[in-house]
């Protein structure tokens, strides 16, 4: 899909929400050097180099991918980053098997068409495969986190560990920039949802959904008025209102 120049939301100072063709991307930027988080469908690969080039950098220039979870809609530019470029692809030691598809944890087709009748559904279905939501795409050589804490990375992300949505799942906190990505652990929307705002995924798309809910937690203790989802818009307000937000509606 073409990336159109409204697209991409200039959030704060070197951050940049990139909206794909139905799953967000972050670019932090620090002078002529990145850090990408996720990297879409595989046809958004070059929607992904086109966003770098919108913000004036080249695909040499991401230090790293992070990745939230290594669904095919979050990792389909990983890959071809790394074998083209040499860029490590970094997440949780736990989406390490996942990421290089010794396993596959991911909405099944016969989940989808089982809820075809609901709204959304069967168009994001169609959508989700001629993105290559099924397509084969692990990545090589996955890493996990070198340490705890901060990485030395553009933009000094830290991960949040927020399993259930998939095993090992992760946000990143931007603390210098009050943001937290937050990946599919809360998203703002998403085609196969009524609502608007906080919430979580419907239930066809965790791993374990008890788990996400449990980990909505771990929002409450971030300093980021700011929260990037993987799909939706920006939410400006507190995580942990967003989190609280999310977990009202999962629950009502």
């Amino acid at each position: 899909m073409p990336l159109r120049e409204d697209d991409i939301t200039h959030v704060r100072d070197n951050v940049y929400l990139v909206s794909g063709s139905s799953t967000n991307w972050v670019i932090v930027r620090d002078a002529e050097s990145c850090t990408l988080i996720d990297s879409g469908y595989p046809g958004d690969h070059d929607a992904v180099l086109a966003s770098l080039a919108a913000v004036g950098l080249s695909p040499a220039a991401v230090r790293a991918v992070l990745v939230t979870h290594a669904h095919n809609d979050h990792i389909g530019a990983a890959q071809r980053l790394s074998s083209v470029y040499g860029t490590p692809v970094l997440m949780h030691e736990k989406e390490v098997p996942h990421a290089r598809r010794d396993f596959l944890s991911q909405v099944s087709l016969g989940q989808v068409l089982a809820r075809a009748w609901q709204p959304g559904v069967l168009r994001w279905g169609v959508h989700a495969l001629r993105a290559g939501g099924k397509a084969r795409v692990p990545v090589h050589a996955p890493q996990a986190f070198p340490a705890p804490g901060p990485l030395d990375l553009p933009g000094a992300p830290v991960p949040v560990f927020t399993p259930g949505h998939t095993a090992g799942h992760c946000a990143y906190h931007l603390p210098a920039h009050g943001i937290v990505v937050s990946g599919d652990a809360l998203v703002t929307g998403h085609p196969t949802s009524r609502a608007t705002g906080p919430q979580l995924l419907p239930g066809m798309f965790h791993t374990d959904r008890v788990r996400a809910l449990d980990s909505l937690a771990a929002f409450d203790e971030i300093d980021a008025d700011i929260v990037l989802p993987g799909h939706g818009t920006p939410h400006h307000g507190s995580a942990k209102e967003a989190a609280v937000l999310a977990g009202e509606r999962a629950a009502a």
